[in-house]
């Protein structure tokens, strides 16, 4: 195998000795194997080109979020990051009879022997352990420069916009402690000076996983940690320069106002956002009209109300196709019905209400759990708001006791309980009603 291309994500000796490490390869825990590496200095980027991966799989595996059992794929990881197969279970690899010429384990620090090395490794040309040597003692000085683009920002991006897909059937507590972990690994990269489109590429991910760790924050009912975190990703957005995503950030977080009963000051951070991402159809400016609407009907401003949920249907018909995904850095039809559905219910117009209410369904994953359950309680609110209180009690607490323990909090708690403070004193002794009570006090 002489012609045995070297490999950009060779583990380190030192690491396949570890017992951690050695443990994680008989068990084909690769999320602790990619962590290790990844702490060793190597790049996911550069594991995902070794191992034929993509970067945004790699780093789920590192998250746990997703495992490896294909076998193909063992043996494609054991390849790309030099791990014989002993360690994994599996036959030796091609490479591991040239394995010995490598100069990482022993060159050290000593000139002397990393020339004999090298001596020795280019005595018969260009072979496989030669380029090897040869791109270690590259690597070596390499590494101790200033790159231009930090080895990890890609995976960073990529990572955020993966999270930017939601809950996905997790729990948020669960997303909650991978998305901070990972905006942790921004800092190194942020306390270095470095130039400036790379700074402003560092600072836009850092507001992004900042805003979506808010929203995690304000979905569980956190709104001190909500706000804090939202404050960070709207200096963070200021700094990278990108309007829209400050406009994004305002928008989100005037959601946490909306959501828990201060509906004036969510119309003016709305407001804030809309002159933030001015008249463009983008993804900020729907989501800051929409919310707009939203805080207007709250506030008893019904004709402020429909004049932003017309601009909002304005910006939505002419939404570029690449902002329309369902993301929470994007705006999506679905996400679009969501907003819709809660003004409508709102302003107590539960045909239109009920309208967006289905569609939002229909678009709607089943496992976008909190999604569903708010859709429910607005429909509830509309058989309210029709004279069947009755029912409307009995969706809701159906709509509660069906989800799973992690969720029946923060804002799903908060919307059902706006429900309930809806209903006239007089029926709160009917047996529905105090299902009711009960459900959300429990």
């Amino acid at each position: 195998m002489d012609d045995l291309p070297p490999s950009p994500a060779q583990t380190p000796h030192r690491l396949l000795t570890d017992p951690v490490i050695v443990r994680a390869l008989r068990e084909r825990d690769f999320t602790v194997v990619f962590a290790m590496a990844h702490d060793a200095g190597i790049s996911f980027n550069r594991i995902a080109e070794a191992c034929a991966l993509k970067a945004e799989r790699v780093s789920q595996i590192a998250r746990g979020t997703t495992a490896v059992t294909a076998l193909t794929t063992v043996e494609r990881i054991a390849g790309g990051l030099r791990i014989p197969g002993a360690l994994l279970g599996l036959a030796a690899q091609p490479w591991e009879d040239t394995a010995a010429h490598s100069t990482e384990p022993d060159h050290g620090e000593d000139p002397m022997k990393r020339r004999n090395l090298l001596r020795g490794a280019l005595a018969a040309g260009l072979t496989a352990p030669a380029i090897a040597a040869l791109t270690a003692a590259r690597t070596d000085v390499d590494q101790t420069l200033s790159p231009d683009t930090p080895q990890d920002l890609a995976d960073l991006e990529a990572a955020a916009e993966s999270y930017g897909y939601g809950y996905h059937g997790q729990a948020p507590t669960r997303v909650l402690a991978d998305l901070v972990t990972d905006f942790t690994t921004l800092r190194p990269q942020l306390t270095v000076p470095q130039p400036a489109p790379v700074r402003a590429r560092l600072c836009r991910t850092a507001g992004q996983m900042a805003g979506m760790t808010a929203i995690v924050l304000h979905d569980l009912g956190s709104r001190r940690e909500s706000r804090a975190w939202f404050g960070t990703a709207a200096r963070a957005a200021a700094e990278s320069g990108d309007g829209q995503l400050h406009a994004w950030v305002l928008a989100r977080e005037a959601m946490v106002p909306l959501n828990y009963g201060a509906p004036r000051a969510a119309a003016d951070l709305a407001d804030r956002a809309r002159l933030a991402a001015g008249t463009r159809p983008t993804a900020a400016a729907v989501l800051a009209a929409a919310v707009a609407a939203r805080a207007y009907a709250l506030n008893h401003q019904s004709e402020q109300a429909r004049a932003a949920l017309t601009a909002a249907d304005a910006l939505m018909a002419r939404l570029p196709e690449s902002e329309r995904s369902d993301t929470w850095l994007t705006y999506g039809e679905q996400k679009h019905h969501v907003h819709l559905s809660h003004a409508f219910t709102t302003l107590g117009d539960t045909r239109r209400a009920q309208e967006s209410q289905a569609r939002a369904l229909k678009l709607s994953a089943p496992t976008s759990t909190m999604t569903r359950t708010l859709l429910n309680i607005d429909a509830a609110a509309c058989s309210h708001h029709d004279g069947d209180t009755e029912q409307a009690c009995r969706r809701t607490v159906a709509a509660l006791t069906g989800l799973p323990d992690g969720y029946r909090t923060g804002l799903v708690r908060r919307r059902a309980l706006d429900l309930y403070e809806a209903i006239p004193a007089q029926h709160h002794r009917e047996r529905a009603v105090r299902e009711l009570r009960d459900v959300v006090a429990g």
